[in-house]
This record gives structure tokens, C-alpha cells and sequence, in this order.
């Protein structure tokens, strides 16, 4: 497979948006911070915009100049700056794998907790091998076999988030219980081997799954499904929406608050995780008999 060099985006957008706000916090426009910084003001708006490259010590410079002495603060975004370009192993699968899908793997790997609201799927994080086939089969319309068997390598090879040594992934997934009642017609064991899957994944000490039922009065996650995807320190979430056609992200820190609460009040509405993993447990039965 093609093994094309992209920047992650993802990475300098968050780092571009973090620095505009530590100067619009200061008090400073981008002519008068480039000015301390020995800059012309096109360079600081091309690094804001994550049009332009900025070196870890810049970016320490940088913070000097809006009186950000927090250590954490630094730290996170001097790392994110050394990050920029860093290449992940999604990379080798660059002419499969589009830019918007790249940057989530990136956002993912960074990550120390993802929320998620799944009402048609199970999440890519919690899939089976088998599952994973069956879903972007139907879902990758206008793909090739190959770029199908592909991308469901790519959805298994993201989780091992999950069982990292360090800092392993915490999923809180909450799942539409018409998924849960999927067919395949070819496979039929298929969905009974995914239900196992939520079992012994829900046993993680770094994973939470709810199921929200049929029967439930109107909540906020009837406007669609979202992942909510959270970092360590005082790097703000960002919020992945997906539809067929690709991915958009949501990054301003009010909208993506919105999000947080809408999923506090989606938890509440759903089934507890111990009377999920009982209806969970009470359908795989069945699907053995």
C-alpha cells in the first residue's frame, strides 16, 4: 500500500486553537505577539490556522510571552508542537485510510478517555474481527474488497488502546439496543461472538458499556450518535461526528461542552451497566440455543 507522509492536522489544529486562546486570554493581537516573538504577524496567524510548523522551544517562547508559567500547560502543548508530524502505524495504510479517519486514530492515540454514543453500531474500539468485516462492507459502498479487508484491519488494529502499557484508553460506550438485535443472514454466529465480545470487554477495569433501550423516553442522543474523545492535562475534548461520507470534528471548547452534557444526560437515560451487561448476557444465551 502507498505509504504517503500526511500531517497529522489534527494535532497542530488543537495546538493552533490552544495558543489563539492563551493570547486572546492575555490580551494581545497577532501583530503584537509575533512582535515580541521577533515575527512578522503571517507567521503567528499561520500557526493558529495549523497552516504553519512551530518547534517545541517556540511554542515555550511563546507561552513566556502570554504569562503562562503552568507547567502542565507547557508541557502539553510543547508535546503536541513535537508531535506535529509524528507518524503513526495507521500511516501505511495512507491510500485507504482517509485524512479525516487518520486524524481520529491520531486523536485516539493521544487520548486518555473516549465517550461514546453508538445508537446503529457497536463501537469500532469493542468489534469483533467478524463484525468489523460485516459493518464496513456494508458501509464502504464504493470500496474494493481489498480496501474493505483493509480498513476492518485497520478498526482491530485501533484497539490495542485499550491494553496499552501505559495510560490504557477508558471507553465509556453506550449502545443503541436495536444494534444489539443485528442479523447476518451469512454469518449468523457473527452477532452472537460480538455480544461475547461486549461481555469480556466490559470486564476491563477501563471499560463501561450501557445499553440504551427501545423503550426510552426522549433523550439528547436522539439527535444522532457522537464520540466524545478527552486528553490528559488542560487539552480541550473534541467530539467526532461520522456519517457515509466521512468525518467532521467539533472543537470549539463551548460546543463541545454541549456534548459532555448531552452525554451526562444520555448516561442517566440508559440502562445501568450492570442491568446492560444482564441484557447483554440474557441475549448471547439465547443466540446459543
Amino acid at each position: 500500500m502507498p505509504n504517503a507522509r500526511p500531517v497529522p492536522t489534527v494535532r497542530r489544529r488543537r495546538l493552533g486553537e490552544a495558543l489563539r486562546r492563551y493570547r486572546h486570554n492575555a490580551g494581545l493581537t497577532l501583530d503584537t505577539a509575533a512582535e515580541a516573538m521577533g515575527w512578522l504577524g503571517p507567521k503567528l496567524s499561520r500557526i493558529e490556522n495549523a497552516s504553519a510548523h512551530i518547534r517545541p522551544t517556540e511554542v515555550a517562547e511563546l507561552l513566556r510571552v502570554y504569562e503562562i508559567t503552568d507547567s502542565e500547560v507547557v508541557d502539553a502543548l510543547e508535546g503536541l508542537a513535537k508531535d506535529a508530524r509524528k507518524q503513526g502505524w495507521w500511516q501505511t495504510y495512507s491510500g485507504i485510510v482517509a485524512p479525516a479517519y487518520a486524524d481520529y486514530i491520531s486523536l485516539e492515540s493521544d487520548a486518555d478517555c473516549v465517550r461514546e454514543f453508538a445508537p446503529l453500531l457497536v463501537p469500532g474500539l469493542l468489534q469483533t474481527a467478524a463484525y468489523a468485516r460485516e459493518t464496513v462492507a456494508a458501509h464502504a459502498t464504493t470500496r474494493t474488497p481489498d480496501e474493505v479487508a483493509a480498513l476492518a484491519e485497520v478498526r482491530l488494529a485501533r484497539q490495542s488502546v485499550l491494553t496499552r502499557p501505559e495510560r490504557p484508553l477508558k471507553v465509556w460506550a453506550i449502545i443503541g439496543e436495536a444494534v444489539l438485535h443485528q442479523r447476518f443472514a451469512a454469518r449468523p454466529n457473527t452477532m452472537r461472538d460480538q455480544l461475547r465480545r461486549l461481555l469480556d470487554a466490559a470486564e476491563m477495569p477501563n471499560v463501561t458499556v450501557q445499553v440504551m433501550q427501545l423503550d426510552v423516553t426522549p433523550h439528547p442522543g436522539g439527535a444522532g450518535g457522537f464520540s466524545l474523545v478527552g486528553f490528559p492535562g488542560p487539552m480541550p475534548d473534541v467530539v467526532l461526528l461520522e456519517n457515509l461520507i466521512g468525518a467532521a470534528y467539533v472543537e470549539g471548547v463551548d460546543e463541545v461542552q454541549v456534548f459532555a452534557d448531552a452525554f451526562e444526560r444520555i448516561i442517566a437515560a440508559a440502562l445501568s451497566p450492570d442491568d446492560s451487561l444482564a441484557l447483554i448476557a440474557q441475549m448471547e444465551e439465547r443466540h446459543r440455543k
